[in-house]
């Protein structure tokens, strides 16, 4: 049986998987899938196997928790990089939006998402107990906390700068550049690369 008029169940599935990405309603699906259909047999299957390549074989860094194709991420392992400085940031996609300012040169540690009790997520579900590992272990001098400035994300950065509190480092946030509410991930790259440059110590909103 066919629905919403599609001429092809093979179509209507490949419609169904498509819209359930993020932000991809039935009639953008149905223009990547005609898309997809004139295109070369190779180039699909190219397309296909780069998914379940990433699916299957992708990792995450130890250290990091950084998307990887090894056990460390190519920025954790690079001694070019400082070190000392640990930026603290929601997600892999944070990581992005931060290098493509190419104004900072240290490493990150992502949490992974941020404390939200009302989608039930709590300090445990995220990575904040490695971060405190990360911090007592190894030679951290700074750690630059670069969360959104929902409330959500004002809470986080707020309890992991209690938790870090105990160690003897920097604890700094990058300059009130970006508007409160804001997410890192659509903010511009000279507003974000200049937060980062201007950063300052982290004051708890009282």
């Amino acid at each position: 049986m066919l629905y919403h008029n599609y001429p092809s169940r093979l179509l209507q599935d490949a419609v169904e998987e498509l819209s359930s990405l993020p932000g991809v309603g039935r009639k953008s699906a149905l223009r990547f899938a005609m898309h997809l259909l004139k295109q070369p047999k190779e180039n699909v299957e190219r397309f296909g196997q780069s998914i379940i390549r990433l699916s299957k074989e992708s990792k995450f860094c130890r250290d990091c928790f950084m998307i990887s194709d090894s056990d460390v991420c190519e920025i954790c392992s690079d001694s070019r990089r400082d070190h000392s400085i640990i930026c603290v940031v929601e997600s892999i996609r944070d990581v992005i939006s931060i290098e493509n300012t190419m104004q900072y040169n240290g490493i990150y540690h992502v949490l992974g998402g941020i404390i939200s009790p009302m989608d039930g997520v709590g300090p445990s579900d995220l990575t904040i107990e490695q971060l405190l590992r990360r911090v007592e272990n190894k030679c951290i001098e700074e750690v630059l906390i670069v969360l959104s400035t929902t409330m959500e994300g004002e809470t986080t950065s707020f309890y992991i700068y209690k938790q870090l509190s105990k160690f003897n480092i920097k604890i700094t946030t990058i300059a009130r550049g970006i508007g409160f509410g804001d997410d890192l991930e659509y903010t511009d790259e000279v507003t974000l690369g200049r937060s980062i440059q201007n950063r300052q110590p982290f004051v708890p909103l009282k």
